[in-house]
């Protein structure tokens, strides 16, 4: 009976690993980053014991890329390794493959993008809160002319101060990288729509998802950080974001500041 990928175990092992397989292949979730296995860049599965070591195909005369999970149920270990060697052993095509891409790593610890986002997000949030606020003592005390003045001075002033700094931190972050980070070209993946994959220093293709774009894209990481990748912004977007975004941020700071003692006057004689 031929082996299906339903039946085969899912191993658990040190540290919260975790390798399964589906359709697509084999995924190996580690605690901060998830590799994921096509069937192309698989040679064989090795069982030792109570490890499981997942090895990569490779060109003639280099040494292949071992993945390695530890401390899994030894009988389940030996189960997997034979149901994955048994599906690859009906695979036709020659064995010169080199299988580096084929295991794409995916961080999953938060980069530069989504913790930028969120302290942006958390600001913009904070500075409506404090604007409501405003506008609800205003409201009691009996204050209206200033919650007419509040509603579109304060509200242009907020959101023209957060898309401003938006635009002109990630600005700052692109010409940092593209002086000090370390540039590549990503290629469209077929694994999932959207996906693109990118080689780093040691080899190691790693993923991210970034919509639709064209089959390649040009990022830029951190070289002590290959997993933190940005897709820089077009020249024009960058400029948009440094000058505009430098306007916006200085325009709104002093109307905030010119609405901050309009407030306080008006608050002070009601």
């Amino acid at each position: 009976m031929p082996t299906s990928i339903s039946s085969l175990p899912v191993l658990r092992g040190r540290g919260g690993a975790v390798l399964s397989a589906d359709d697509i292949g084999l995924v190996l979730d580690l605690p901060r980053e998830q590799v994921t296995f096509t069937p192309d860049g698989l040679r064989r599965i090795r069982a030792e014991g109570r490890s499981v070591l997942i090895e990569l195909r490779a060109k003639a005369g280099t040494t292949p890329r071992v993945h390695r999970i530890d401390d899994v149920d030894e009988a389940a270990a030996t189960a997997f390794a034979d149901g994955v060697n048994a599906i690859l052993a009906n695979r036709t095509d020659s064995d010169d493959v080199d299988g580096a891409p084929f295991a794409v790593v995916r961080s999953l610890a938060p980069t530069w993008r989504t913790r930028f986002h969120r302290r942006i997000l958390r600001g913009a949030l904070w500075h409506l809160l404090a604007l409501v606020v405003l506008c609800v003592v205003a409201g009691a005390l009996g204050t209206w002319d200033l919650v007419l003045l509040t509603v579109p001075i304060g509200g242009f002033a907020w959101l023209g101060l957060w898309l401003g700094l938006y635009g002109v931190i990630r600005a700052r972050r692109e010409r940092w990288l593209y002086r000090h980070g370390v540039t590549v070209t990503a290629t469209r993946a077929t694994m999932s729509r959207g996906a693109y994959v990118y080689p780093d220093a040691t080899g190691t293709y790693r993923g991210f998802l970034h919509g639709e774009a064209g089959p390649t894209i040009t990022v830029a990481h951190p070289p002590e950080d290959p997993a933190d990748v940005l897709v820089p912004a077009p020249p024009f977007t960058h400029l948009v974001n440094t000058y505009a975004g430098a306007v916006l941020v200085l325009g709104c700071s002093a109307l905030i500041v010119l609405h901050a003692v309009m407030a306080a006057d008006f608050l002070l004689d009601g």
